[in-house]
């Protein structure tokens, strides 16, 4: 019994800490942070912006914590995005700087 348990626990619990991303498409992310994330990031980082991504004391640790990063962003920029595109992007920027699992 304990065994059916911790196993149903476990299909119930799994989705919670899956990568939010998972489904999006990062060529469709790529697009979406080029057009409403770049200017921003350079403006708070010079260059090219994408040091917000790499540097050393980031805020986004987790693949849940970069989904709500990239929520608020959305909403503080006025972008626009629907969930799905929220997704989109954080595919693009887990491909690209995060390397989340």
């Amino acid at each position: 019994m304990k065994i059916l348990s911790a196993l149903a626990f476990a299909l119930i619990a799994a989705p919670l800490h899956a990568a939010p991303f998972d489904k999006g498409d990062p060529k469709i992310g790529k697009s979406l942070h080029d057009k409403s994330c770049t200017s921003c990031h350079v403006s708070m980082f010079g260059g090219d912006g994408s040091k917000i991504y790499s540097r050393a004391d980031r805020k986004s640790k987790t693949p849940q914590q970069l989904a709500a990063r990239i929520s608020g962003c959305n909403a503080n920029t006025g972008a626009g995005w629907f969930p799905e595109e929220e997704a989109h992007v954080g595919a693009y920027l887990n491909q690209q700087y995060y390397k989340f699992k």
